[in-house]
């Protein structure tokens, strides 16, 4: 559903040729050929659907100006404008380091995005001037809801509560907010805790920052390409008027900016203490509402929009200010839209310490449609207290997907830690749910477990038995670092710990008539402790058995005494 957006002109301008003659610079520096408007071809935002109706906003109404015309340069470059700059180029202390901390944090995780935080700032100014010129407490949270009006399909998008008011406080109607305008059910999505506070607020500009910074790099998009920058814009607010406004703050903010007190930032007419709304109440079908004074950065008044502008100089047959655009490419269809991943049939996951999984791990990218998806980075993760890793050694690797929308993990390798972990594959940058694969290390096992040698045990009372070797064998190969208890049993039915005759001696000189944590060496052997004999005569019994169930018994003799 399209929607419509009032705007005013720029401050600064005195006539109708300056007003046009800026905002025909303005779209000139997109540069020729610069696409507005992504292709089909490319990859859409992850969670975006094409419907106008669901971008981050809604597609809610703005309000904003211009840039003024005479932007800052950056410190130092101008002998003629201050370091400060201009009071248009302030941003509020808060603001500005939510943003700089949303292009660190995802540079962190995201290197590939290579996310600005001045286009961040571009669409704050272009949402909510700023969170309302930074009216923020400590903590980055607006002092006030900042609420779109209700999108009741009424000259806006249609968007029934998804919420119920939770948000918004609207159990009819969704509305975007907080400063970076969200609609709910995209902030369901995509919210973030920026602050660290355990919560995410989409009031709070630090949450909502890097909500915004996390959804435009959606998709595996560089944003230092135009064309995926200017979808990333259009993800958020599919409207071209709204791309070249974000666009020429975005260049603007580059060209310098300077740190402003919180709440001295300056707001563009219509944004006053309350909600986020049309001056108007509705959006102006017709023409660009008329401002009401106020202090412009150079001590002007903007003037009042002409209304019969002549032609322009610069734009043959175009209306003076209001350059004729193409017209908008269609938003991306579900045939392009990520709606998902699943396991593309993936087995149990099992594997024997030190050995590799023989199943590997598979992943499907889906569109809206249901159907394969190709070129998205997918994320596997090890995750969970194992030291299994992927080929290579490392716990963590990033694939895209093929024609047919799936991709294969490297192989698994288990580790010598037993028990279980989970992989977890997740749409590289988006908020998607991931999918686990449980996955399950177990000890090294034996079948047979036999001695060395057949000479009869025997010993006099109070000496010990010759060393006992033992060997043990998988499938009639040797089984190496196999878990072995040794048992000292009686004669029973049913066998239990002999308390008489030979025993083990521990280092403290205690004695033992069991041992565990016992296993084979490189070649499936294994050495037992010295045994004592003790001093009763007669023929005992000692049990050895192996994890996987393999038992020898061995008998152990003790001399009567002379």
């Amino acid at each position: 559903m399209a929607v419509q957006f009032g705007r005013r002109l720029r401050r600064g301008a005195t006539t109708t040729a300056v007003a046009a003659a800026a905002v025909a610079a303005l779209s000139a520096s997109q540069g020729p050929g610069s696409p507005l408007v992504a292709s089909e071809d490319d990859q859409p935002a992850a969670g975006a659907t094409p419907s106008d109706d669901n971008a981050a906003s809604g597609n809610s109404p703005y309000f904003t100006d211009l840039p003024p015309l005479n932007t800052p340069d950056k410190p130092g470059a101008s002998a003629d404008l201050p370091v400060t700059g201009s009071a248009e180029s302030g941003i509020p202390a808060s603001i500005l380091a939510a943003y700089k901390k949303t292009q660190q944090t995802v540079a962190g995780t995201d290197a590939a995005c290579r996310l600005p935080w001045q286009l961040l700032a571009a669409i704050g100014k272009v949402e909510s001037g700023q969170a309302r010129g930074g009216r923020v407490d400590a903590q980055g949270t607006t002092l006030s809801p900042i609420l779109g009006p209700a999108l009741n399909g009424q000259g806006f998008a249609l968007i029934k509560d998804t919420d119920n008011g939770a948000y918004d406080g609207d159990s009819t109607h969704d509305r975007a907010v907080g400063p970076m305008q969200f609609i709910p059910s995209t902030w369901e999505t995509w919210g973030q805790d920026g602050n660290g506070d355990g919560r995410k607020d989409p009031n709070n500009i630090y949450d909502a920052a890097l909500a915004a910074g996390r959804y435009l790099c959606a998709g595996s998009r560089d944003l230092s390409l135009a064309a995926d920058l200017d979808r990333a814009v259009l993800s958020y607010n599919h409207s071209d008027e709204y791309l070249r406004t974000v666009r020429s703050w975005f260049d603007y903010y580059k060209r310098g900016t300077h740190e402003v007190p919180d709440g001295s930032g300056v707001l563009p007419a219509g944004l006053g203490t309350g909600t986020h709304t049309p001056r108007s109440g509705r959006p102006d079908t017709t023409t660009s509402p008329s401002p009401s004074p106020s202090p412009s950065p150079h001590g002007s008044t903007p003037p009042k929009a002409p209304s019969k502008p002549s032609p322009s100089p610069t734009e043959p047959g175009g209306p003076a200010g209001k350059p004729s655009y193409p017209p908008p490419t269609p938003g991306p269809t579900p045939s392009q839209t990520l709606a998902g991943l699943k396991n593309a049939g993936t087995g149990p996951l099992t594997a024997t310490a030190g050995d590799a999984f023989t199943e590997r791990i598979k992943v499907r990218a889906r569109n809206g449609f249901g159907g394969p998806l190709a070129k998205v980075s997918v994320t596997f993760a090890i995750t969970g207290d194992t030291d299994a890793v992927f080929a290579g050694g490392k716990r963590t690797v990033v694939l895209a997907t093929g024609a047919d929308g799936t991709v294969t993990a490297p192989v698994l390798k288990a580790g010598e830690k037993t028990g279980e972990f989970a992989v977890r594959a997740t749409a590289t940058g988006t908020s998607l749910p991931a999918v686990s694969y449980p996955a399950t290390v177990t000890a090294r096992q034996a079948d047979a477990i036999a001695r060395t040698d057949t000479e009869k045990l025997t010993a006099a009372p109070g000496a010990t038995f010759a060393d006992i070797e033992v060997a043990a064998t998988y499938k009639e190969a040797v089984a190496h670092g196999v878990a072995v208890t040794a048992t000292m049993i009686t004669d029973d039915e049913k066998p239990v710990e002999n308390d008489k005759g030979p025993y083990f001696e521990e280092k403290d000189g205690k004695q033992v008539r069991s041992l565990t944590d016992l296993s084979t060496d490189a070649d499936g052997k294994l050495v037992l402790s010295k045994i004592h004999a003790g001093d009763t005569a007669g023929t005992y019994k000692l049990r050895l058995t192996t994890e996987g169930g393999a038992t020898v018994i061995i008998e152990l003799t003790v001399e009567s005494a002379a």
